[in-house]
C-alpha cells in the first residue's frame, strides 16, 4: 500500500514539473518575458535621458539669449548686425591632411 502512495506521488510530481516547464504559463513563458521586460526598461531609460536633454534645451530657450542666439547662428545662419560672414569652402577633389591622422608632430 504505501509503495502505492508513493508512486502515485512521484507521477503527480513528475506531471506537475512538466506542467511547470512545458505549457503555457510556464517557465519558458516566464524566462521570455522576463527578457521583454529588460529590454523595455533598457529603451525606457533611453528616452527618459531623451526628455531630460529636450526639457533643458527647452528651458535654455525660453530663459536664455545665449542659447537662442546659438541656434540661430547654427540652424539658420544668421549673423549680428555689423559682423561680417566668411564661409570656407574647401577646395574640391582634394582635402586637407590631417596632422593628427598621420602620427607626426608639426615640432
Amino acid at each position: 500500500m504505501l509503495r502505492w502512495v508513493a508512486l502515485i506521488l512521484l507521477l503527480a510530481l513528475i506531471g506537475l514539473q512538466l506542467k511547470l516547464w512545458s505549457s503555457h504559463g510556464g517557465m519558458s513563458e516566464v524566462t521570455s518575458l522576463r527578457t521583454q521586460v529588460k529590454k523595455q526598461q533598457d529603451e525606457n531609460a533611453k528616452l527618459t535621458l531623451r526628455n531630460q536633454a529636450l526639457a533643458a534645451d527647452v528651458s535654455d530657450l525660453k530663459h536664455g539669449e545665449q542659447a537662442v542666439e546659438a541656434r540661430a547662428r547654427a540652424e539658420l545662419g544668421l549673423i549680428k548686425p555689423g559682423e561680417t560672414f566668411y564661409q570656407v569652402v574647401p577646395k574640391s577633389g582634394a582635402s586637407a591632411p590631417d596632422p593628427a591622422a598621420s602620427g607626426t608632430s608639426g615640432n
